[in-house]
């Protein structure tokens, strides 16, 4: 067994500082009148962070897993329970073909930028395209993060570097209740993704970057490149045993491969080629199957102009539109030929660690 680093960790919080944190989401005047509740609530809050209560309420997992005894949280097995009936639907011929379309900015109008994202206008228009074939839709628009009230994705902890068994699929890490960490929506957009027939990732360009609820999205994806379906082979977050079961072998299952993507990134200055090589790297390496070079886009948006007027540049710029539609016919396309068995997946390449 390799040695297990340690000395990272940092001091527990103190109950000052537990309490401090605690009350800066009752900043509000409004919540004086409560004071005597909301310390009885700060009071469990606590003892739950204390004591560890990660997952309050779990139950033996059951038949199907290796230490069917184990207790699992239960929200961690009905999410694992949804993930496999969606595979199912998605493997069978007689479902009706889904594209999810993923609309990446952080900005929309229901917060301070106060319009909406020329993204969301392009994610309009693929979905216009594609509703002239006969498939399901589903738009997935993750600047609700930035507006909606406990829509969080909380950030990916890195267990795939300790050892692969370690990332769960689903990703077990949240929700982490001890730590207040209740609101994750990576559950259901697991369930999104796996339900899909074809992704088309839209996106802006932000410092030659995706933007942060994009970024937060694919890095917790992470577990569905490798992770294991099994948390009780590794007893929860045990180290050690994640440790033995990838050094006697693992084969990093690729829980998404098959789908279809293409791409649309956009920008107003640079970077947007290096994104879109990047985003189409991450969905190659994942399995999924490039929709053709019709699929694939980045283009500028008012280059070098000044922002105020962004919309109207889009309006103007026909051209883009048209692209834009393109790529949503390309995947549109790919997914029927795909589910037809006329268009043929990429040779695999042999197993490995990232």
């Amino acid at each position: 067994m390799t040695e297990i680093r340690k000395g990272q960790q940092p001091a527990e919080l103190t109950r000052e500082q537990f309490h401090e944190r605690f009350m800066r989401r009752f900043h509000d005047p409004a919540f004086l009148t409560e004071h005597e509740a909301i310390a009885r609530l700060e009071t469990i809050a606590w003892q739950a962070m204390k004591e560890g209560r990660k997952a309050p309420i779990t139950r033996p997992a059951g038949n199907g897993f290796k230490d069917p005894a184990y207790e699992v949280s239960v929200e961690w097995l009905d999410a694992h329970q949804r993930l496999k009936l969606a595979q199912q639907r998605w493997a069978d011929p007689a479902t009706r073909s889904r594209i999810l379309l993923v609309c990446g900015s952080d900005r929309n109008d229901g917060t301070c930028p106060g319009e909406m994202s020329k993204t969301w206008r392009m994610t309009q228009l693929a979905k216009e395209q594609l509703g002239r074939r006969d498939v399901i839709v589903d738009v997935l628009d993750l600047s609700l993060m930035t507006s909606e009230y406990g829509r969080e994705i909380h950030p990916c902890k890195g267990c795939v570097s300790t050892a692969m068994p370690l990332c769960h699929w689903p990703c077990s890490c949240y929700p982490n209740h001890a730590l207040g960490q209740g609101s994750d929506w990576m559950n259901e957009i697991y369930e999104r993704w796996v339900s899909a027939h074809g992704v088309i990732l839209l996106t802006p360009t932000y410092w030659y970057q995706s933007p942060s609820a994009l970024k937060l999205m694919i890095d917790r994806l992470v577990c569905a490149d490798g992770g294991n379906p099994d948390p009780t082979s590794t007893h929860g977050k045990t180290v050690a045993e994640a440790k033995a079961l990838e050094e006697k072998g693992w084969d990093y299952p690729k829980h998404l491969d098959g789908r279809v993507y293409g791409l649309v990134v956009h920008g107003d200055v640079a970077g947007v080629e290096v994104q879109r090589r990047n985003l189409g790297d991450w969905l190659d390496w994942m399995g999924l199957i490039d929709a053709g070079s019709q699929a694939s886009l980045d283009r500028y948006v008012g280059y070098y102009q000044p922002y105020f007027d962004s919309h109207e540049a889009l309006d103007r710029d026909e051209a883009f539109q048209r692209e834009v539609r393109a790529v949503a016919d390309a995947v549109g396309d790919a997914v029927q030929q795909l589910r037809e068995g006329r268009l043929s997946r990429p040779e695999r390449k042999p197993v490995r660690p990232k």
